[in-house]
């Protein structure tokens, strides 16, 4: 359960950086730093949760769906 909880939480984070980074294109504001900074947070987080289920599956405390269908 904690896995799932650390995963929700990665990925609000990465949706919260992706909208910081529309404010700064939409407004054109460099005062609060470089779009590619929230855009760079925002693809670490990604790879992040992609090894944390990686991990997660491989050490056995979440199973996949066995018939995807």
């Amino acid at each position: 359960m904690l896995i799932k909880i650390v995963l929700v939480v990665l990925v609000l984070y990465m949706i919260v950086n992706l909208f910081m980074a529309m404010r700064i294109m939409m407004k054109n504001d460099t005062s609060k730093g470089p779009m590619s900074k929230y855009i760079g947070r925002r693809v670490l987080t990604s790879a992040v949760i992609v090894v944390i289920i990686l991990i997660a599956i491989g050490t056995g405390l979440i199973t996949p769906n066995p018939r995807p269908y």
